[in-house]
């Protein structure tokens, strides 16, 4: 099994690079979720241990959203899209905005926007997981999202606790999307895309990207 020491810069940048085309993919298909164009920042890629995530984020105390899922098949592994509270508050108005053809009502439950925020996250996530499923030639299933509203220093320790027992590696893509449009000018969006493979799944995407 690799270990983080043992890659070369080759198989980083192949890694970086599958990150980028990932994160690609999930803002088009967002763009289409909205349906109003959006315009993506170079996103930036890393693969890092997962006990070292924390260095990636702001304030541990801060708030934030998380929607996790679950990709089984080939090439398994666990997908999370973190974002501040503020920012995914402006991903669920955008979205309602869409479906109720304007302002939602401001009286809306947790629950309806938690689903909404679900919604958004299982587009980013699956969009990501198809991009790199197309470009090794595998499949998967996705499991049901989940979501989370915690401090950022409990999140990330689910993360260790729980997937640090398959796997102690995590490909981290941040990134800042700018959402266009007659009503949205000037937003941007930041979001941040974890995801933790499990064992021998990054020899399977090394060797299918053929730098291993």
């Amino acid at each position: 099994m690799l270990d983080l020491s043992s890659f070369n810069n080759l198989q980083l940048d192949a890694i970086r690079e599958v990150g980028n085309i990932g994160t690609g993919n999930a803002a088009t298909a967002l763009s289409k979720l909205l349906s109003c164009m959006i315009d993506m920042d170079v996103p930036k890629a890393d693969l890092v241990s997962i006990y070292s995530l924390s260095e990636y984020y702001g304030d541990p105390d801060s708030t934030v959203a998380a929607v996790f899922v679950r990709s089984l098949g080939e090439f398994g592994c666990s997908l999370i899209f973190i974002q501040d509270e503020e920012d995914s508050a402006l991903m669920v108005d955008l979205l309602l905005r869409e479906q109720f053809g304007g302002s939602p009502p401001g009286d809306l439950q947790q629950e309806m926007l938690d689903s909404a925020l679900s919604e958004v996250g299982n587009i980013i996530l699956s969009s990501f997981l198809n991009a790199i499923n197309m470009l090794i030639g595998t499949r998967h299933q996705i499991s049901v999202p989940g979501v989370a509203h915690d401090m950022l220093a409990s999140i990330l320790d689910v993360v260790v606790s729980i997937f640090g027992q398959m796997g102690d590696m995590a490909l981290v893509v941040n990134t800042e999307l700018r959402i266009g449009g007659s009503e949205k000018d000037d937003r941007r969006i930041s979001g941040n895309i974890v995801m933790l493979p499990d064992p021998n799944a990054l020899e399977l995407l090394l060797r299918k990207l053929q730098v291993l």
